[in-house]
């Protein structure tokens, strides 16, 4: 019996999201586990991996298009079996049916659900996606006689950009001036990045703190593990990021004014640290949160950071662990690029965030006036000034500091 392929519901509020890469074609075999497509939603990128083996006897809804949850997308089944059951343009009762019973779930959040508006145009009746609308309306297009891609013809928001763009929206190459460039529309991570990052600098009072440790211990630990590991199976691979990490739950441990929240009228503070960990993905920026960190030991620490940031890589993270009211505290390291000094940006509600540089042997006294190199990794503490003064994020700073320099493993 042919299996749907049914686009997944991310998150409470998600009610589309847009197909950005096929993995398959039509009629190609597929096990049970391949990746079929890539999707965003506003929050975040997702693989879709195929439930069933088979043949992609359909592909409903291409690259690019916004499609609705729940909503089929294609079908795997054997050779020859019949497909126009599970078309969602053949089947336009069953798509109602879908949003009805959504809308009827999440009655609550009526101004998050995405319902099909008919709109009165000189053409006719328009039906059009939210989204789409407001995107019209804010770029000034007038849709009523567009011809819409989505479903039974409405009108979704790849119509109103390929209208802007005056093309597909792939990539275009244009030349003015004697200069070419291309032109390409921002992904909704991208987006949501920018957003994000706009407001934060918009909203909030953000100062930087700049410090370094003495990093000697953190470097012998890591070589002791990196021994262990071609003699020990059960040796874990705890790198230097972990290790700061875990010198940054003790320090927050100690200053609970840093691990809060700023909510404009009181802060939040939390017994738990939540620690989000920045990771660089294929898609964009993403940034996991490792509940309750301060419950774990080093090892496991170490496990569910490689496990956050992984899954953040292969599209599987779950949409809640990314919101940035998700984590209390959040660390970004651009060790590994050679970065020796930067001005992290907060993730708003949170009212701090640390990022690590590079590690530089800079001269030191050694003892007994004897001066030598010594290996200094650079921490740069952004917090918000409206949450915590200047005085306790440089004690917070200096603990984060004292915690490393007296790390042992």
């Amino acid at each position: 019996m042919a299996t749907a392929i049914i686009m997944p519901k991310q998150g409470q509020s998600v009610e589309t999201c847009i197909i950005t890469k096929w993995f398959k074609n039509k009629g190609e075999n597929v096990s049970v586990g391949d990746i079929l497509f890539s999707y965003e939603t506003d929050k975040a990128a997702f693989d879709l991996e195929s439930p069933a083996e088979g043949i992609i006897l359909d592909i409903f809804f291409g690259e690019g298009a916004e499609v609705p949850v729940l909503v089929n997308v294609a079908v795997i089944g054997k050779s020859g079996e019949e497909t126009a059951l599970f078309n969602p343009d053949k089947s336009s009762e069953s798509v109602s049916a879908i949003f009805k019973a959504t809308e009827t779930l999440e009655n609550k959040k009526v101004e998050e659900v995405e319902k099909v508006e008919d709109v009165e145009r000189n053409s006719g009746k328009k039906r059009i996606s939210p989204r789409a609308k407001k995107l019209a309306e804010d770029k000034g297009i007038n849709f009523s006689k567009l011809q819409g891609s989505g479903p039974n013809g409405r009108i979704i928001a790849i119509d109103i950009e390929k209208a802007l763009a005056g093309s597909a929206t792939s990539p275009k190459s244009i030349q003015t001036s004697g200069a070419d460039y291309t032109e390409k529309p921002l992904s909704n991570v991208r987006k949501l990045i920018a957003k994000a990052m706009h407001a934060s600098l918009q909203n909030s009072a953000q100062l930087t703190h700049h410090m370094s440790a003495d990093v000697r211990h953190l470097l012998e630990a890591r070589q002791l593990i990196k021994s262990k590991l071609t003699n020990d199976k059960n040796q874990q691979d705890i790198t230097l990021n972990d290790m700061v990490c875990w010198c940054v739950i003790r320090a927050l441990e100690k200053f609970p004014e840093a691990n809060s929240h700023f909510l404009d009228d009181r802060i939040k503070t939390f017994n738990k640290v939540h620690l989000g960990l920045a990771v660089d993905t294929p898609r964009g920026l993403m940034v996991p949160t490792v509940k309750n960190a301060s419950d774990m030991d080093l090892v496991n620490l170490s496990g569910e950071l490689k496990f956050a940031a992984e899954a953040c890589r292969k599209g599987s993270i779950s949409p809640e662990l990314i919101q940035s009211s998700s984590a209390t505290f959040t660390v970004s390291n651009l060790g590994n690029y050679g970065v020796e000094m930067f001005t992290p940006v907060i993730n708003l509600p949170q009212a701090a965030i640390l990022g690590v540089c590079t590690i530089i042997n800079r001269p030191a006294n050694i003892g007994n006036n004897i001066f030598g190199f010594v290996p200094y990794i650079g921490l740069s503490l952004t917090y918000d000034h409206r949450a915590i003064d200047g005085g306790p994020a440089t004690l917070f700073l200096k603990e984060i500091k004292d915690q490393i320099e007296g790390f042992r493993y």
